[in-house]
């Protein structure tokens, strides 16, 4: 790897740290004063594993991210991949703020269906110019999914947290 490539790694890889940053603003405090109070589902992990995971993911979203740009962006299917990329970063900084910022589980739903469905749409995208930056992606595409299924039942069993609460 050139220090060019370094340089272009290491600012992708920052970009998604930087998301989960972003997202851990609104969930941090919210875990202790909102979520610990939550009725969740016996398969729910603990708290604690929620950060590691979600760390070696960023990392991987980055290191896909970096393979998405290092495809080419003059090349059209490069470009509609990249901006889904971005777009899905977005949504999952939205499901952070919708379901811990806001304390909504029904809008934090909500903003997870779109992040799964644009992640997929992603993954798929990807995989027209670069099989390795979408096989990064499976695992993200995992534990969202097994997120949202969490959400949907923290949803069920929480009726009173469907709206929004500061």
């Amino acid at each position: 790897m050139t220090g060019k490539n370094i340089f272009y790694f290491v600012i992708a890889v920052s970009l998604c740290l930087l998301a989960g940053y972003v997202g851990s603003y609104y969930t941090t405090p919210s875990i202790p004063i909102w979520y610990d109070g939550l009725q969740k589902p016996d398969i729910t992990p603990p708290s604690w594993v929620f950060a590691p995971v979600w760390t070696i993911l960023y990392i991987l979203m980055g290191i896909s991210l970096y393979l998405i740009v290092q495809s080419g962006l003059k090349n059209q299917e490069v470009q509609f991949g990249l901006i889904l990329f971005i777009f899905q970063l977005v949504v999952n900084i939205g499901w952070s703020f919708f379901f811990f910022g806001l304390h909504s589980t029904f809008f934090g739903f909500m903003a997870i269906v779109l992040l799964w469905a644009v992640l997929l749409c992603t993954i798929i995208q990807v995989f027209r110019f670069s099989i390795p930056a979408a096989a990064l992606l499976i695992p993200y595409i995992g534990w969202v999914s097994f997120a949202g299924y969490l959400n949907y039942v923290i949803l069920i069993l929480n009726p009173g947290s469907f709206g929004i609460s500061l």
